[in-house]
């Protein structure tokens, strides 16, 4: 009997997934962990590996094309198998996603339905508006409606894919105000992770009712102790190590999470759930978008050991080689736009997280020292977003006090 070669569910929230490549070409022998394709989720590109051994008979989906989680992809024929035997094969395992869509291999559409129909029970629209919308799996949400009132009508509905369409899995629809039309650019089309992220943080600044909080810390310090330390790697001829500024900023964040451990936390609705370890996640910048894989129990770590594993991460995630569960877990975020040269800014909430930290790039600027007296000083500017459901303005600043100790006191941390 053929297999079937299967959407693979590669992260906690998706629901679809983007065949962005395929790797072998029909007629190739595949060998189990091979890689046959690169697969587009909400969070990142993976590699998708072979977990059988045969040869790849069909391709059912094309680059670009969009599958449930469980749809099929491709035909694999085992030894001794032949092209006789397809079509004669049971539907695929995971049933709930077939009852809305229909097997791969029978569609002449290489782009599925949404994996659920949209919700437009809320919006104001006519009933002949919502009945068209439904028929076309058109979300309203984001439709300017001409009729009274601004109510929504049978002609307002966009035709099936021109207007926003939910994700799946609850997530709000990304509702938008069209573009002048006047105005001529390039259509680029969103791929599933910039989705995602339009998704989340949309969701993130309407659900979550952020407070921002800014602190400046002396960075002299932490530069002083960083060139001791990349001194003596070098002496010891310790190659591969190298300790950024980063490195500390991110222990440090484990540290006073453990000081203050209310912010190492989530709203769940009737309670909140305090985590015992900090998962720090790390925002990376990649070609298509923005990755966060996480540091699972920072505050257990060495100094040298988040360096290591916050540059394994980083350059796993620009190659595409994060593993499903490394993008999962986090507790807290730090972003770092230091390096671009920006001073200050506040970052969104990462759902489920409460808390993320904003890191600036390092300046020289006049202070006043103890005696009064203007000096040169080294600042860094440190913000804190809380969602407020889960963390007071009192712990938000006790927090940043206890980062802002670690940071002007970095032998602190060494223990």
């Amino acid at each position: 009997m053929p297999t079937y070669i299967e959407m693979p569910k590669l992260s906690d929230t998706m629901t679809e997934g983007t065949l962005a490549k395929w790797r072998k070409k029909e007629g190739d022998k595949v060998v189990t962990g091979d890689i046959i394709a690169e697969v587009e989720t909400d969070k990142a590109t993976m590699e998708m590996e072979a977990f059988d051994d045969g040869v790849l008979h069909k391709i059912l989906i094309p680059d670009g094309g969009k599958v449930p989680v469980g749809g099929h992809l491709a035909i694999l024929l085992g030894e001794g198998e032949d092209a006789s035997s397809v079509g004669k094969e049971p539907a695929a395992k995971p049933a709930a996603a077939k009852k809305a869509d229909a097997p791969a291999a029978e569609k002449k559409t290489a782009a599925p339905a949404a994996a659920s129909a949209p919700d437009n029970s809320r919006v104001k629209a006519s009933p002949l508006a919502k009945k068209i919308a439904k028929e076309r799996g058109v979300a309203l949400a984001g439709v300017t409606g001409t009729g009274p009132g601004g109510r929504v009508v049978a002609k307002d509905v966009p035709e099936k894919g021109s207007a926003p369409v939910s994700s799946g899995g609850g997530a709000p629809a990304i509702a938008t105000i069209p573009p002048d039309s006047t105005l001529k650019g390039e259509r680029i089309p969103l791929t599933s992770m910039r989705r995602i992220i339009a998704d989340r943080l949309l969701a993130s600044k309407t659900q979550i009712p952020h407070f921002y909080l800014h602190i400046e810390v002396d960075a002299a310090p932490i530069m002083k102790l960083r060139k001791q330390v990349n001194d003596a790697a070098e002496s010891a001829k310790e190659e591969g190590v190298k300790i950024t500024l980063n490195d500390f900023v991110l222990l440090a964040t484990a540290k006073a999470a453990q000081a203050v451990p209310k912010v190492n936390a989530a709203f769940a609705g009737d309670a909140v759930i305090e985590y015992p370890n900090v998962n720090i996640a790390v925002a990376v910048a990649i070609d298509d978008g923005l990755v966060t894989p996480v540091i699972k129990n920072s505050e257990t770590l060495t100094l040298k050991q988040i360096s290591a594993a916050v540059k394994d991460l980083a350059g796993r995630a620009r190659s595409k080689k994060l593993k499903p569960d490394e993008f999962a877990g986090g507790t807290i975020t730090v972003s770092n736009l230091g390096a671009y040269g920006i001073e200050r800014f506040a970052a969104i909430v990462n759902p489920p997280q409460a808390a993320i930290l904003a890191i600036g790039a390092i300046v020289k600027k006049p202070v006043v020292n103890a005696k009064d007296e203007i000096v040169v000083g080294t600042r860094m500017s440190v913000s804190l977003s809380c969602d407020h459901r889960v963390i007071d303005g009192a712990v938000g600043a006790e927090y940043l006090a206890a980062v802002k100790k670690f940071i002007e006191n970095p032998a602190l941390m060494l223990f």
